[in-house]
């Protein structure tokens, strides 16, 4: 037992005794420090299963952003693949760029020296022309035939000479030009290749860098998760300490309620006895009280009976756990039976409200009148059946001056599930 629970004891012992020395003054005020150190571990209770559904959403909420940001890193993954798989593509291609180069510079190295070797022809023709003083002339050469057979094969060699000259000119030409527009093609694509293997490996960062992001904030998450759960556990252990605790303190307010009612009993029987002996010295002194064990709390109008109805002030459907008889305010309200006050006092919609207890032969009883406009008993009274307690009145959540009356079988609870209805046993 730890030490809440220990001091839950210790105090309930010393109610107990004070009880006993202070006599039947002090009933109620036991029962009534009891009823509240119940009511508000009740509503600690309460608290504690509020703060755990905050936690318990709050959890849940948590789980939802991580998924969320793990989704979110799924498909940062995916694109951080499909980047890599792009500069895969790219640095394959720049490979087979630099083969092409390599390629390419062994072409340029063949046309350089073709474009040499036709360079070195082409001077050497020059030379020749520039040795015959630049006299040579093909009309001259074709005119010096010396028939016409010799004529023709003349002009064969001229035209041979000539276009062989136009030939290697326009070769040399074309290999020139292919080599520049080749190195400007490979160089232009070698460039593209590397600016985008520069974007991909600064997408590949960037997303990388959202990637560490996201996996930072799960793990604050993950932190903020588990410090929840750690609360929620210890909210949990808090619970169910309340829950032992309430259950330890209604098994006291019952054995103090039996005590009560035991002592009511006796008192109740000693009144009874002077009761029959005053009836018996002075029949008919008591006009107003029925016979037998209960008689009715009021005179009024009968205007709601037990069971379930629409709240005239709720507008939900709720149990009447008694009855109601209207009347003016300050009509005499008298105890229904013999038995002790075990609360007198304010509560909630109850308003002004009594409780008595009862022993009968069948066991212990209550009775409740709500609603009252005063309160001429206090706890820990002893009242016979037809003994003036209060007045009617309109307090609580109450639309018009009427008396509630409940009867209970055995204790009072607060859930109601010992209320019968009052009809079973008072007539009105």
């Amino acid at each position: 037992m730890n030490k809440r629970k220990w001091l839950l004891s210790f105090f309930v012992v010393i109610f107990l005794m004070s009880t006993i020395v202070g006599g039947p003054g002090v009933l109620a005020s036991t029962l009534n420090d009891l009823k509240k150190e119940q009511k508000q571990y009740q509503q600690k209770k309460l608290e504690i299963k509020s703060d755990m559904e905050k936690k318990t959403n709050a959890i849940k909420a948590n789980e939802n952003s991580i998924e969320m940001f793990l989704n979110q890193i799924n498909v940062l993954n995916k694109e951080i693949d499909e980047t890599n798989a792009n500069m895969n593509r790219v640095i394959d291609k720049i490979n087979k760029t630099n083969e092409e180069i390599d390629e390419l510079k062994a072409s340029i190295e063949d046309l350089e020296i073709k474009i040499a070797e036709r360079d070195v022809v082409l001077r050497e023709r020059v030379r020749a022309m520039q040795v015959k003083g630049n006299d040579v002339s093909y009309i001259d050469v074709l005119l010096g035939a010396n028939s016409f057979a010799d004529f023709i094969d003349r002009f064969s060699a001229v035209t041979t000479l000539i276009e062989a000259d136009r030939d290697i000119m326009r070769r040399q030409k074309e290999d020139i030009e292919r080599l520049e527009v080749e190195k400007e093609l490979v160089e232009k694509k070698l460039i593209e290749l590397e600016e985008n293997k520069a974007k991909l490996e600064k997408l590949k960062a960037n997303l990388n860098a959202r990637k560490q992001e996201k996996n930072k904030l799960i793990d604050e998450l993950e932190a903020e998760q588990e410090r929840l759960s750690e609360e929620k556990k210890s909210l949990e252990e808090e619970y169910h300490e309340a829950i032992e605790i309430e259950a330890e303190l209604e098994k006291k307010v019952i054995a103090e309620q039996k005590r009560i009612a035991e002592i009511a009993r006796q008192e109740a029987e000693r009144k009874r006895k002077e009761r029959e002996a005053a009836a018996a010295a002075k029949p008919g002194s008591l006009p107003h009280v029925s016979s037998g064990f209960w008689t009715k709390p009021a005179n009024g109008r009968f205007s709601s009976s037990f069971g379930w109805r629409t709240h005239p002030i709720y507008k939900t459907k709720r149990q009447h756990r008694g009855i109601d008889i209207a009347a003016p305010i300050g009509t005499p309200v008298v105890s229904a039976g013999d038995g002790v006050v075990s609360y007198a006092g304010a509560m909630g919609g109850y308003g002004n409200v009594i409780m008595i207890t009862h022993s009968t032969s069948g066991g212990i009883m209550t009775t409740v009148y709500a609603h009252l406009s005063k309160i001429s008993v206090s706890s820990g009274q002893v009242v016979d059946k037809g003994t003036y307690i209060g007045a009617i009145g309109n307090t609580g959540a109450s639309t018009g001056p009427h008396l509630h009356f409940e009867i209970h079988i055995g204790n009072w609870t607060a859930s109601g599930p010992s209320a019968v209805n009052p009809l079973r046993y008072v007539s009105f």
